[in-house]
């Protein structure tokens, strides 16, 4: 399996507001950089969106090393809280629906060919990869033609 390093950060302008997610992805002497923006969005969304998009690239199954300052992603897969949601119907332990569904069936799906190792790092806090993640995301933002966060939109009406 090929080894991929891979660092993402989300934000928003507002929560909701417009958002952005930028990525990092190393895998040997090869890097890219992913980023998009989103008209109206949430920062967990971002911070899911990110994750989804840079693992949507890969090709092949890979032994990836995950980095976010999302406690809400790393701790939702670490800690396990995904697979009581999935037993409770989509429920949190507080008997409501779990917000971003439609993302996290998405990163359940994108994670099945992968051995993911998910670690959090404190943002920022100068860590360079994690920065970097930030700055795309915040261009990203700024860009014209943000695309619409149907999920999120339809969560709305």
């Amino acid at each position: 399996m090929k080894r991929v390093i891979i660092h993402t950060d989300g934000g928003c302008k507002g929560n909701p507001g417009p958002g952005g997610f930028g990525v990092v992805m190393v895998c040997g002497k090869h890097r890219k950089e992913l980023s998009a923006g989103y008209r109206l969005t949430t920062n967990n969304r971002m911070e899911l969106r990110a994750a989804i998009a840079a693992l949507e690239t890969l090709k092949e199954p890979c032994d990836v090393e995950l980095h976010s300052d999302s406690k809400y992603l790393i701790d939702a897969i670490a800690k396990h809280w995904i697979t009581g949601w999935k037993k409770r119907g989509w429920k949190t332990a507080a008997k409501q629906p779990v917000k971003n569904q439609d993302l996290w069936l998405r990163l359940l799906a994108v994670i099945a060919d992968h051995k993911i190792d998910w670690r959090w790092v404190k943002g920022h806090a100068g860590h360079t990869e994690n920065e970097r993640c930030d700055e795309l995301a915040n261009l990203a933002i700024a860009s014209v033609g943000l695309i619409e966060d149907v999920g999120f939109e339809a969560s709305r009406s």
